[in-house]
């Protein structure tokens, strides 16, 4: 698609839709996930016998985590959006780290159910199909600035 410009000249449009919808769907399954992930860690702290200090860093990870993919949903959305590669590569940036906050989510905390499994596999499917199709924006809108 061309957007016709200030001076006659047409500059077409490289924004990823694929890459915009599934942030845009990840924003939202983010919220029910925190959701689910906090109700569970009450069930967890009620049901198990859970020491206190490992369920107080988790649940401080947990709220660790809310501002990261704010910024980094935000950040990838507007890079999409104005094509700027710097943005994109943040939001990619603090998507590893995402990805590792999930992990941990998934393997290492103290109790792991399989809510949770199910809950952070989505979450990790998003991350890895968002840093992908982020990676493939990257170098369509780096190789658009060299050839313009």
């Amino acid at each position: 698609m061309a957007v016709q410009g200030n001076r006659g000249k047409t500059q077409e449009v490289l924004s990823s839709l694929p890459l915009q919808i599934l942030f845009y769907l990840n924003g939202w399954y983010y919220v029910a996930f925190w959701i689910c992930e906090a109700l569970l860690f009450i069930y967890k702290g009620q049901t198990f016998p859970y020491p206190y200090s490992n369920i107080v860093g988790e649940v401080c990870l947990l709220f660790l985590v809310i501002p990261l993919e704010k910024m980094r949903l935000t950040l990838g959305k507007k890079g999409n959006l104005t094509e700027r590669v710097v943005a994109l590569l943040l939001s990619v940036l603090l998507g590893i780290a995402m990805v590792f906050c999930h992990i941990y989510l998934l393997i290492w905390q103290t109790y792991v159910l399989r809510a949770e499994i199910i809950l952070n596999s989505i979450q990790l499917t998003f991350l890895g199909l968002e840093m992908i199709f982020s990676v493939i924006a990257i170098i369509t809108f780096a190789r658009a600035d060299t050839y313009s």
